[in-house]
């Protein structure tokens, strides 16, 4: 299979709001967008997105995993950029009316078909720096993707950066394309320099997130997250990791916590990034102020395999899902 996000299925579902109102959304095939280039996007980024997937399960049907509440955090996305807000119902539709178009393509678990919802402001005006788009357009792509981790899941080498945020306060909750770019710069330069895979960011020594992960540490009976405010993305895959890893016994301890405390926990904690592309993925060294940190003995460990089995065992059909969290299609 392709490398991840680089395939794609023959349709999208696509939708315009002209004129106060969305217009009637349609299955189209997929082909380049047309827009002026006075387009709002292009000028004040005003673009947001989602990304969630669809499994086909041995009954040739698909299920979407977490669907609503990927909806809703779109919605709020929409709303913090002043976007026109889909409608929930309407965008939900969208999703497994391209889904069900689509379902013969979706590979079998662990490969899934990964759904990016996109919204852009299409309002042709380069003097609107200080007004919202009042047009726009909402589309589903949908893109066949395999196994993350097809050949083992490898441990990650993270910089810790005790002082440059990844994006802005207010808009750290918005998943907007402009907070991957801001943190791309820092993150690039931390992969020449240090040879990581990634940069945890941790303002003023508050430990928050990677680039384009939430972060955990993960200990036999607890695991430890930075509680939810808007200087990071509430991401769904941690929050079904929390709620499983109470139903599993964990205690779950939201908290804000510093790198000094960082430092001090990985020495008995396992180290985890969670998101939607490989769920979780373990990290085995820090590097700080120059100096490489092992988290535990540097391996996987036991407890993040047993999350994300407990995670993925749901999004497989292996286990009746008691959280709701799954839309039949097809």
């Amino acid at each position: 299979m392709s490398q991840f996000g680089t395939e794609f299925c023959d349709h999208i579902s696509i939708v315009r709001y002209l004129d106060g109102a969305w217009q009637a959304p349609s299955l189209q095939p997929l082909a380049p967008l047309s827009m002026h280039p006075a387009a709002h996007v292009f000028h004040y980024a005003s673009s947001c997105f989602e990304g969630f997937k669809a499994y086909r399960w041995t009954d040739g049907r698909a299920r979407v995993f977490r669907l609503h509440d990927h909806v809703a955090r779109m919605q709020k996305s929409a709303a913090s950029l002043r976007l026109p807000i889909p409608d929930a119902a309407m965008l939900a539709t969208m999703v497994t009316d391209l889904v069900a178009h689509q379902v013969k393509d979706i590979p079998e678990p662990p490969s899934s078909l990964y759904l990016r919802p996109t919204l852009i402001g299409t309002l042709e005006n380069i003097g609107a720096a200080a007004a919202p788009s009042t047009e726009a357009t909402l589309f589903v792509l949908a893109s066949p993707v395999g196994d993350y981790f097809a050949g083992g899941a490898a441990t990650l080498k993270l910089l810790v950066e005790d002082k440059r945020a990844r994006t802005t306060e207010q808009l750290g909750s918005t998943k907007t394309g402009g907070n991957y770019a801001a943190a791309l710069g820092p993150t690039l330069e931390a992969k020449e320099k240090y040879g990581v895979d990634q940069v945890l960011f941790c303002p003023n020594g508050d430990v928050q997130e990677t680039g384009a992960a939430n972060f955990l540490l993960i200990s036999d009976d607890e695991i430890i997250t930075k509680p939810l405010d808007t200087s990071f993305l509430h991401g769904m895959t941690r929050d079904s990791i929390l709620k499983l890893g109470a139903d599993l016994g964990y205690t779950v301890s939201e908290k804000n916590f510093t790198v000094a405390q960082l430092l001090e926990w990985v020495t008995t904690y396992e180290a985890t990034l969670s998101g939607t592309a490989a769920c979780l993925s373990p990290v085995g060294t820090l590097v700080y102020e120059g100096k490489e940190i092992t988290v535990r003995d540097g391996k996987p460990g036991a407890n993040t395999a047993k999350l994300q089995k407990a995670l993925q065992d749901i999004e497989y059909g292996l286990v009746h899902d008691t959280h709701g969290w799954l839309t039949e299609v097809g």
